[in-house]
Order: structure tokens, then C-alpha cells, then sequence
């Protein structure tokens, strides 16, 4: 699967850029409302993503990842998204100071989006439904889950916006529900930034809640660079997470 992901994602790339793109995913904990057209693909990587977590027995842990986004559309309204992470870096230290590294790819997955009917410039809504189809290395791997997510964005002017992003995921013996709101402001024509929030309710474990920001500058309709960090706002929650990423739109 991650092969596949990347060989496609390198043919793609011979295809030349169109003007006036749709908005990308990243950066952020949850997807936007836009869908890419038919015929055309968007590619998202991030470059890379590092967590800081530690456990309730002590152990530290920190991780660095890459990951890829492939978008591509079907028909009006409706994309197909195929994702994984390409590799993990993790090192963990135990509370006597014992350290040990692992490293391995995580799990891909496959995602249909679909724009919602009635959707305008002022407010749009879109539904994912999404599912792991590959595993990956045991240390890196949630098992297969699946999930329904919504997302909701209203425009409050020309530079502020509103969003909502709520999720369903069931797998691994286990249930987590989470709900993201964010307010975003484009302060110039090529840059945009956000304020977001993350609370995740799981049932077979401690909840978490997090908080951060983020930036993304189209250096190009379509190009865009973003960077973006959330922190743990309990005990329960990742420390830190911080990532970069660059977007590609292909027609």
C-alpha cells in the first residue's frame, strides 16, 4: 500500500499545476470541506512530524515521523484519499535512564470525502469515511480501525472562519470520539493562520484534550508550506506535538 501510494504519487507529479486549487487538509487536527476535482490530485506530506509523550510509569518517549496525503477526485463533490506513515523514529527512556530505539512504518489507510449538498461560500460541510487497510510494524500500528468524520466551517467575514471537525473511530477493541474546533484568520492573500483544539473521548482509556496553532503560506496557487504545534492540556495527553508539511495540487 505505501508503495503503491508513492509510485502514484511520482506519476502524478508530471502533471502540470492548475491556477486556482481547492484547500488543502493540512495542517490541523481535522480535514476541510473542500474536495479535489475529478481528473486532478492534491499531495500533502509531512516533513516531519515530532511527538513528545510520557508515561504514567515514567517512561519517556519521543517519535519523528513522515507521513503523505494522496487526494484525488472521482466526481463532483466526491475524492478518493489514500494515507500513511512512510516511517517512525522513536526513542524511549525508562525512568532509570535505559533507552532503546525503534523504528518501522505505520498503518495505511484508504477514505472517501464527500462534499454535502447545500454547501456555499458562507457555510459547507462534508462527510470522510475512512478505514485501515495495511498494517504496519507492530510498535506503529493502532490495528484496523475505522472511521466517520464531519466537518462544518462557517465563514464569519472575508478573513475570519469558523470550523468544526467531529470523528467517530471504532477498532482495536476499543471506541474514540473526537471534536476539534478552530477559528482560522487569512491575514494576507497567501498566508493563513489558526487557533484549534482537540478533545478526544476513549473508551477503553484515558481521555486527552490538547490545544495549539498553526501557519500555512501558499508560496504558489499550488504550493503550499505549513507548520502548526498542539500541547497537552492534562496529565493523560502528548506533551508536544509540532510538524511541517508541503501540498501539492496536480491537474
Amino acid at each position: 500500500m505505501r508503495q503503491c501510494i508513492v509510485l502514484f504519487g511520482l506519476s502524478m507529479a508530471c502533471l502540470s499545476a492548475q491556477a486556482e486549487p481547492p484547500d488543502f487538509d493540512r495542517p490541523g487536527l481535522g480535514a476541510g470541506t473542500d474536495t479535489v476535482p475529478r481528473g486532478a490530485a492534491a499531495l500533502e506530506f509531512g516533513l516531519p512530524a515530532y511527538l513528545r509523550e510520557s508515561s504514567a510509569e515514567g517512561v519517556r518517549s519521543t517519535t519523528w515521523s513522515g507521513d503523505v496525503l494522496l487526494r484525488t477526485g472521482l466526481a463532483p463533490g466526491l475524492e478518493l484519499q489514500l494515507s500513511g506513515t512512510l516511517w517512525n523514529r522513536q526513542r524511549l527512556r525508562a525512568p532509570d535512564g535505559a533507552q532503546s530505539r525503534l523504528r518501522g512504518a505505520g498503518d495505511s489507510s484508504v477514505g472517501l470525502k464527500w462534499a454535502g449538498p447545500g454547501s456555499n461560500d458562507r457555510t459547507a460541510w462534508a462527510v470522510l469515511a475512512s478505514a485501515v487497510v495495511a498494517r504496519g510494524d507492530a510498535a506503529f500500528s493502532d490495528g484496523r480501525q475505522y472511521a466517520l468524520a464531519v466537518s462544518v466551517e462557517q465563514s464569519l467575514s472575508d478573513q475570519w472562519q469558523l470550523a468544526l471537525f467531529a470523528q467517530q473511530q471504532r477498532g482495536a477493541g476499543q471506541r474514540t470520539t473526537t471534536w476539534a474546533p478552530s477559528i482560522s484568520l487569512q491575514a494576507t492573500p497567501t498566508v493563513s493562520t489558526y487557533l484549534e483544539a482537540g478533545f478526544f473521548d476513549v473508551s477503553a482509556g484515558p481521555d486527552q484534550s490538547i490545544a495549539g496553532a498553526g501557519l500555512s503560506w501558499r508560496v504558489r496557487p499550488s504550493l503550499q508550506l505549513d507548520v502548526s504545534f498542539d500541547v497537552g492540556l492534562d496529565d493523560e495527553s502528548p506533551d508536544l506535538q509540532f510538524a511541517t508539511g508541503l501540498s501539492v495540487y496536480l491537474d
